[in-house]
Protein backbone atom coordinates (compact mmCIF):
# COMPACT_ATOMS: atom_id res chain seq x y z
CA UNK A 1 0.00 0.00 0.00
CA UNK A 2 1.17 3.75 -0.84
CA UNK A 3 1.48 5.69 2.15
CA UNK A 4 0.40 9.21 2.12
CA UNK A 5 0.16 12.33 4.54
CA UNK A 6 -3.50 12.63 4.04
CA UNK A 7 -5.88 9.85 3.52
CA UNK A 8 -8.24 10.34 0.45
CA UNK A 9 -10.53 7.80 -1.69
CA UNK A 10 -8.47 6.46 -4.36
CA UNK A 11 -10.32 3.74 -5.00
CA UNK A 12 -11.70 4.13 -8.99
CA UNK A 13 -14.65 1.80 -8.47
CA UNK A 14 -15.63 4.47 -5.51
CA UNK A 15 -15.18 7.29 -7.34
CA UNK A 16 -17.22 5.90 -10.28
CA UNK A 17 -19.83 4.89 -8.01
CA UNK A 18 -20.01 8.81 -6.94
CA UNK A 19 -20.34 10.04 -10.45
CA UNK A 20 -23.07 7.90 -10.56
CA UNK A 21 -25.29 9.07 -7.52
CA UNK A 22 -24.37 12.43 -8.68
CA UNK A 23 -25.64 11.63 -12.04
CA UNK A 24 -28.70 10.07 -10.33
CA UNK A 25 -29.35 13.27 -8.26
CA UNK A 26 -29.43 15.51 -11.16
CA UNK A 27 -31.63 13.78 -13.00
CA UNK A 28 -33.92 13.03 -10.01
CA UNK A 29 -33.80 17.19 -10.14
CA UNK A 30 -32.69 17.00 -6.03
CA UNK A 31 -31.33 20.07 -4.60
CA UNK A 32 -30.67 18.35 -1.02
CA UNK A 33 -26.84 16.99 0.08
CA UNK A 34 -25.76 13.73 -0.52
CA UNK A 35 -23.02 12.31 1.85
CA UNK A 36 -22.23 15.49 2.61
CA UNK A 37 -21.63 16.40 -1.09
CA UNK A 38 -24.02 18.63 -2.93
CA UNK A 39 -23.94 18.29 -6.75
CA UNK A 40 -26.72 20.26 -8.30
CA UNK A 41 -25.05 23.46 -7.88
CA UNK A 42 -21.45 24.05 -10.18
CA UNK A 43 -20.51 27.74 -10.08
CA UNK A 44 -19.01 29.67 -13.14
CA UNK A 45 -15.47 31.15 -12.02
CA UNK A 46 -15.82 34.57 -11.79
CA UNK A 47 -13.94 36.61 -14.34
CA UNK A 48 -11.83 38.38 -11.61
CA UNK A 49 -10.32 34.92 -10.21
CA UNK A 50 -7.01 35.36 -8.62
CA UNK A 51 -3.77 34.65 -10.04
CA UNK A 52 -2.72 30.87 -10.63
CA UNK A 53 -1.13 29.81 -7.32
CA UNK A 54 -4.01 31.51 -5.61
CA UNK A 55 -7.09 29.84 -7.90
CA UNK A 56 -6.05 26.16 -7.09
CA UNK A 57 -5.52 24.02 -3.12
CA UNK A 58 -2.77 22.34 -2.69
CA UNK A 59 -2.75 18.78 -3.45
CA UNK A 60 -2.08 16.08 -0.92
CA UNK A 61 1.58 14.59 -0.77
CA UNK A 62 1.91 10.99 -1.76
CA UNK A 63 4.77 9.03 -0.65
CA UNK A 64 6.38 5.17 -2.29
CA UNK A 65 5.52 1.89 -0.92
CA UNK A 66 7.74 -0.24 0.16
CA UNK A 67 8.20 -1.94 -2.86
CA UNK A 68 9.37 1.15 -4.67
CA UNK A 69 13.02 2.27 -4.92
CA UNK A 70 14.35 5.16 -2.99
CA UNK A 71 13.18 8.50 -3.46
CA UNK A 72 15.26 10.40 -6.23
CA UNK A 73 16.53 6.95 -7.53
CA UNK A 74 16.87 6.66 -11.12
CA UNK A 75 15.74 3.07 -10.90
CA UNK A 76 12.39 2.91 -11.85
CA UNK A 77 11.94 6.49 -12.75
CA UNK A 78 9.15 6.94 -15.05
CA UNK A 79 9.24 9.98 -17.00
CA UNK A 80 6.03 12.02 -18.14
CA UNK A 81 6.23 14.54 -20.48
CA UNK A 82 3.58 17.19 -20.68
CA UNK A 83 2.26 20.51 -22.01
CA UNK A 84 2.08 23.52 -19.43
CA UNK A 85 -0.82 25.94 -21.34
CA UNK A 86 -2.81 28.39 -19.20
CA UNK A 87 -5.85 27.98 -21.00
CA UNK A 88 -5.67 23.89 -20.23
CA UNK A 89 -4.11 24.99 -16.65
CA UNK A 90 -7.04 23.18 -14.80
CA UNK A 91 -6.82 19.88 -16.90
CA UNK A 92 -3.17 19.64 -16.33
CA UNK A 93 -3.29 20.02 -12.34
CA UNK A 94 -6.39 17.16 -12.45
CA UNK A 95 -4.15 14.37 -15.14
CA UNK A 96 -1.30 15.41 -12.32
CA UNK A 97 -3.11 14.57 -9.34
CA UNK A 98 -4.95 11.79 -10.96
CA UNK A 99 -1.20 10.05 -11.83
CA UNK A 100 0.02 10.60 -8.48
CA UNK A 101 -3.10 9.32 -6.88
CA UNK A 102 -3.25 6.30 -8.48
CA UNK A 103 0.59 5.06 -8.76
CA UNK A 104 2.38 3.10 -6.15
CA UNK A 105 5.50 4.75 -6.65
CA UNK A 106 4.20 8.17 -6.88
CA UNK A 107 7.84 9.62 -6.11
CA UNK A 108 9.59 8.19 -8.73
CA UNK A 109 7.43 9.88 -11.44
CA UNK A 110 9.64 12.86 -13.24
CA UNK A 111 7.21 15.30 -14.83
CA UNK A 112 8.60 17.68 -17.76
CA UNK A 113 6.62 19.99 -19.13
CA UNK A 114 6.91 22.32 -22.25
CA UNK A 115 5.98 25.68 -21.85
CA UNK A 116 5.79 28.89 -24.14
CA UNK A 117 8.81 30.97 -24.39
CA UNK A 118 7.54 34.32 -23.45
CA UNK A 119 9.26 37.46 -25.08
CA UNK A 120 11.85 35.20 -26.90
CA UNK A 121 13.02 34.36 -23.87
CA UNK A 122 12.58 32.19 -20.68
CA UNK A 123 9.85 33.65 -19.07
CA UNK A 124 9.07 34.80 -15.32
CA UNK A 125 8.68 31.86 -13.92
CA UNK A 126 8.10 33.36 -10.61
CA UNK A 127 5.05 35.37 -11.85
CA UNK A 128 1.78 34.81 -10.00
CA UNK A 129 0.28 34.47 -13.54
CA UNK A 130 3.06 31.79 -15.12
CA UNK A 131 1.39 28.31 -14.86
CA UNK A 132 4.64 26.56 -13.67
CA UNK A 133 4.01 28.45 -10.34
CA UNK A 134 0.93 27.31 -10.19
CA UNK A 135 1.98 23.58 -10.31
CA UNK A 136 4.42 24.71 -7.84
CA UNK A 137 2.47 25.52 -5.22
CA UNK A 138 -0.14 22.99 -5.90
CA UNK A 139 2.25 20.58 -5.86
CA UNK A 140 4.85 22.18 -3.41
CA UNK A 141 6.71 18.34 -3.37
CA UNK A 142 7.16 17.80 -6.73
CA UNK A 143 10.53 19.37 -8.40
CA UNK A 144 9.07 19.01 -12.44
CA UNK A 145 11.27 20.05 -15.00
CA UNK A 146 10.39 23.06 -17.44
CA UNK A 147 11.41 23.17 -20.98
CA UNK A 148 10.65 26.66 -22.48
CA UNK A 149 9.05 26.03 -26.09
CA UNK A 150 9.95 28.69 -28.71
CA UNK A 151 6.87 28.98 -30.87
CA UNK A 152 8.58 30.64 -34.24
CA UNK A 153 10.07 27.30 -34.62
CA UNK A 154 6.26 25.56 -35.67
CA UNK A 155 4.51 29.01 -36.74
CA UNK A 156 5.56 28.91 -40.44
CA UNK A 157 5.00 25.37 -40.66
CA UNK A 158 1.19 24.91 -39.26
CA UNK A 159 -1.38 25.27 -41.11
CA UNK A 160 -5.25 26.26 -40.75
CA UNK A 161 -7.33 23.01 -39.00
CA UNK A 162 -10.85 22.47 -37.98
CA UNK A 163 -10.61 23.94 -34.63
CA UNK A 164 -8.75 27.33 -33.53
CA UNK A 165 -7.10 25.22 -30.18
CA UNK A 166 -5.38 23.00 -32.71
CA UNK A 167 -3.40 25.48 -34.15
CA UNK A 168 -1.42 26.44 -31.36
CA UNK A 169 2.27 26.31 -31.35
CA UNK A 170 1.97 23.56 -28.44
CA UNK A 171 0.34 21.85 -29.82
CA UNK A 172 2.90 21.12 -32.23
CA UNK A 173 5.42 20.44 -29.09
CA UNK A 174 5.56 16.73 -29.22
CA UNK A 175 6.91 16.40 -32.17
CA UNK A 176 10.04 18.03 -30.81
CA UNK A 177 10.44 16.27 -27.43
CA UNK A 178 13.27 14.35 -28.26
CA UNK A 179 15.25 17.05 -29.20
CA UNK A 180 14.15 19.34 -25.91
CA UNK A 181 14.29 16.66 -22.98
CA UNK A 182 17.79 16.04 -21.46
CA UNK A 183 19.72 13.35 -23.03
CA UNK A 184 19.23 10.68 -19.81
CA UNK A 185 15.70 10.40 -20.63
CA UNK A 186 15.38 7.64 -23.08
CA UNK A 187 11.72 7.02 -22.70
CA UNK A 188 9.06 9.36 -21.88
CA UNK A 189 5.02 8.74 -21.36
CA UNK A 190 3.25 11.99 -23.25
CA UNK A 191 -0.04 13.01 -21.82
CA UNK A 192 -2.57 15.46 -23.14
CA UNK A 193 -3.77 17.67 -20.47
CA UNK A 194 -7.67 17.08 -20.45
CA UNK A 195 -7.02 13.11 -19.13
CA UNK A 196 -6.95 11.45 -15.94
CA UNK A 197 -5.21 8.24 -14.93
CA UNK A 198 -6.83 5.76 -13.27
CA UNK A 199 -4.53 2.99 -13.11
CA UNK A 200 -1.34 2.82 -12.11
CA UNK A 201 0.98 4.77 -14.92
CA UNK A 202 3.82 2.38 -14.44
CA UNK A 203 2.16 -0.21 -16.27
CA UNK A 204 1.82 1.82 -18.90
CA UNK A 205 5.93 2.79 -18.87
CA UNK A 206 6.58 -1.18 -18.90
CA UNK A 207 5.38 -2.33 -22.38
CA UNK A 208 7.43 -3.61 -24.57
CA UNK A 209 7.84 -1.41 -27.53
CA UNK A 210 9.52 -4.21 -29.45
CA UNK A 211 11.64 -1.79 -31.65
CA UNK A 212 9.32 0.41 -32.22
CA UNK A 213 9.61 4.17 -32.34
CA UNK A 214 5.85 4.58 -30.39
CA UNK A 215 3.53 3.02 -28.66
CA UNK A 216 -0.18 3.43 -28.51
CA UNK A 217 -3.60 2.68 -28.64
CA UNK A 218 -4.55 1.57 -31.97
CA UNK A 219 -8.05 1.79 -33.29
CA UNK A 220 -8.51 -0.43 -36.62
CA UNK A 221 -12.17 0.23 -37.24
CA UNK A 222 -12.03 3.97 -37.46
CA UNK A 223 -12.40 5.43 -41.35
CA UNK A 224 -8.63 5.91 -41.41
CA UNK A 225 -9.58 7.81 -44.67
CA UNK A 226 -11.48 10.53 -43.11
CA UNK A 227 -8.04 12.00 -41.98
CA UNK A 228 -6.63 13.35 -44.92
CA UNK A 229 -8.24 14.94 -48.08
CA UNK A 230 -9.49 13.70 -51.09
CA UNK A 231 -6.29 15.29 -52.52
CA UNK A 232 -4.29 13.26 -50.99
CA UNK A 233 -6.02 10.18 -51.96
CA UNK A 234 -6.00 11.32 -55.39
CA UNK A 235 -2.24 11.60 -55.57
CA UNK A 236 -1.04 8.31 -56.54
CA UNK A 237 2.48 9.44 -54.91
CA UNK A 238 0.84 10.52 -51.63
CA UNK A 239 -1.29 7.32 -51.38
CA UNK A 240 1.73 5.40 -51.73
CA UNK A 241 2.62 6.88 -48.55
CA UNK A 242 1.08 3.88 -47.14
CA UNK A 243 1.49 1.06 -49.31
CA UNK A 244 2.98 -1.99 -47.49
CA UNK A 245 1.71 -0.94 -44.31
CA UNK A 246 -1.86 -1.79 -42.74
CA UNK A 247 -2.68 1.93 -41.59
CA UNK A 248 -4.91 2.42 -38.65
CA UNK A 249 -5.45 5.45 -36.26
CA UNK A 250 -3.95 6.43 -32.93
CA UNK A 251 -4.16 9.11 -30.97
CA UNK A 252 -1.11 11.20 -30.09
CA UNK A 253 -2.28 12.30 -26.83
CA UNK A 254 -1.43 9.36 -25.14
CA UNK A 255 2.18 7.91 -26.21
CA UNK A 256 4.70 6.07 -24.93
CA UNK A 257 8.27 7.35 -26.93
CA UNK A 258 11.02 5.97 -27.08
CA UNK A 259 13.40 9.24 -27.41
CA UNK A 260 16.80 7.75 -28.48
CA UNK A 261 15.36 6.16 -31.52
CA UNK A 262 13.25 9.04 -31.98
CA UNK A 263 16.33 11.09 -32.19
CA UNK A 264 18.19 7.77 -34.10
CA UNK A 265 15.70 7.95 -36.82
CA UNK A 266 14.93 11.46 -37.67
CA UNK A 267 11.13 11.49 -36.48
CA UNK A 268 10.97 15.08 -35.63
CA UNK A 269 12.03 15.79 -39.42
CA UNK A 270 10.24 13.19 -41.15
CA UNK A 271 7.39 14.79 -39.81
CA UNK A 272 8.14 18.24 -40.65
CA UNK A 273 8.45 17.11 -43.83
CA UNK A 274 4.96 16.56 -43.91
CA UNK A 275 3.78 19.88 -42.81
CA UNK A 276 5.52 21.15 -45.31
CA UNK A 277 3.32 19.44 -47.74
CA UNK A 278 0.75 20.28 -45.38
CA UNK A 279 1.76 23.88 -46.66
CA UNK A 280 1.15 23.48 -50.46
CA UNK A 281 -1.84 21.02 -51.13
CA UNK A 282 -3.91 21.20 -48.28
CA UNK A 283 -4.30 16.85 -47.60
CA UNK A 284 -5.37 17.01 -44.03
CA UNK A 285 -7.72 19.39 -42.02
CA UNK A 286 -6.41 18.08 -38.60
CA UNK A 287 -3.69 20.19 -36.48
CA UNK A 288 -0.40 18.23 -35.68
CA UNK A 289 -2.33 14.43 -35.77
CA UNK A 290 -2.19 13.73 -39.26
CA UNK A 291 1.87 13.70 -39.97
CA UNK A 292 2.40 11.82 -37.02
CA UNK A 293 -0.02 8.94 -39.01
CA UNK A 294 1.53 9.73 -42.00
CA UNK A 295 5.19 8.87 -40.34
CA UNK A 296 3.86 6.09 -37.89
CA UNK A 297 0.74 4.60 -38.48
CA UNK A 298 0.74 0.42 -39.40
CA UNK A 299 4.36 1.20 -37.35
CA UNK A 300 3.53 1.42 -33.87
CA UNK A 301 3.19 -1.15 -30.50
CA UNK A 302 -0.31 -1.35 -29.91
CA UNK A 303 -1.54 -0.96 -26.20
CA UNK A 304 -4.48 -1.81 -24.43
CA UNK A 305 -7.28 -0.02 -25.54
CA UNK A 306 -7.77 0.61 -21.68
CA UNK A 307 -5.49 3.46 -21.78
CA UNK A 308 -6.90 5.64 -24.03
CA UNK A 309 -10.83 6.20 -23.10
CA UNK A 310 -10.62 8.97 -26.02
CA UNK A 311 -13.29 11.12 -27.38
CA UNK A 312 -14.83 12.21 -24.47
CA UNK A 313 -15.28 15.21 -25.42
CA UNK A 314 -17.18 15.03 -28.44
CA UNK A 315 -16.32 16.02 -31.96
CA UNK A 316 -14.08 19.15 -32.84
CA UNK A 317 -16.80 20.91 -34.10
CA UNK A 318 -20.03 20.59 -31.44
CA UNK A 319 -18.25 18.65 -28.54
CA UNK A 320 -22.12 16.54 -27.81
CA UNK A 321 -21.78 14.60 -25.45
CA UNK A 322 -20.49 10.66 -25.68
CA UNK A 323 -20.79 7.66 -23.53
CA UNK A 324 -17.69 5.72 -22.47
CA UNK A 325 -16.62 2.46 -24.67
CA UNK A 326 -17.46 -0.84 -23.67
CA UNK A 327 -14.32 -2.31 -21.61
CA UNK A 328 -11.87 -1.59 -18.63
CA UNK A 329 -10.63 1.60 -18.00
CA UNK A 330 -7.65 2.89 -17.09
CA UNK A 331 -7.23 6.36 -18.41
CA UNK A 332 -10.23 8.74 -19.46
CA UNK A 333 -9.62 11.24 -22.20
CA UNK A 334 -11.79 14.24 -23.33
CA UNK A 335 -10.21 14.60 -26.79
CA UNK A 336 -12.11 16.59 -29.20
CA UNK A 337 -13.97 19.93 -28.42
CA UNK A 338 -15.65 19.43 -25.04
CA UNK A 339 -13.74 19.90 -21.73
CA UNK A 340 -15.04 19.06 -18.50
CA UNK A 341 -14.03 21.51 -16.46
CA UNK A 342 -16.01 24.25 -19.02
CA UNK A 343 -18.84 21.93 -19.12
CA UNK A 344 -19.33 21.64 -15.43
CA UNK A 345 -19.06 25.09 -14.82
CA UNK A 346 -21.63 26.25 -17.50
CA UNK A 347 -23.95 23.81 -15.76
CA UNK A 348 -24.20 21.60 -18.84
CA UNK A 349 -21.98 18.56 -18.47
CA UNK A 350 -22.13 15.42 -19.69
CA UNK A 351 -22.48 12.25 -17.78
CA UNK A 352 -18.73 11.30 -18.45
CA UNK A 353 -17.41 14.78 -17.07
CA UNK A 354 -18.63 14.07 -13.39
CA UNK A 355 -15.68 11.14 -13.75
CA UNK A 356 -12.84 13.78 -13.96
CA UNK A 357 -14.74 16.06 -11.60
CA UNK A 358 -13.11 13.93 -8.15
CA UNK A 359 -9.51 15.07 -9.87
CA UNK A 360 -10.07 18.95 -10.33
CA UNK A 361 -8.38 20.94 -7.63
CA UNK A 362 -9.51 24.29 -9.12
CA UNK A 363 -10.65 26.37 -5.50
CA UNK A 364 -14.19 27.62 -6.56
CA UNK A 365 -15.35 24.21 -7.73
CA UNK A 366 -14.24 22.22 -4.74
CA UNK A 367 -16.34 25.36 -2.91
CA UNK A 368 -19.39 24.75 -5.25
CA UNK A 369 -19.25 20.77 -4.32
CA UNK A 370 -18.71 21.00 -0.91
CA UNK A 371 -21.65 23.50 -0.07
Amino acid sequence: MVARTRTMASSTLALLRLAAAALLLLVAGHAHAAMGIRVDVIRLPSASSPPFPAAFREAPAFRNGDECPPAGSPDGRVDVAMTLDANYLRGTMAAVFSILQHTSCPESVAFHFLALRRGGGDGAANNNDDPLAAIRATFPYLDPSVYRFDPSRVRGRISQSVRHALDQPLNYARIYLADTLPADVRRVIYLDSDVVVVDDVRKLWSVDLEGHVVAAPEYCHANFTKYFTDAFWSDAELRDTFRGRRPCYFNTGVMVMDVAKWRLGGYTRRVEEWMAVQKQKRIYHLGSLPPFLLVLAGDIKAVDHRWNQHGLGGDNMEGKCRSLHPGPISLLHWSGKGKPWLRLDSRKPCTVDYLWAPYDLYKAAATALEE
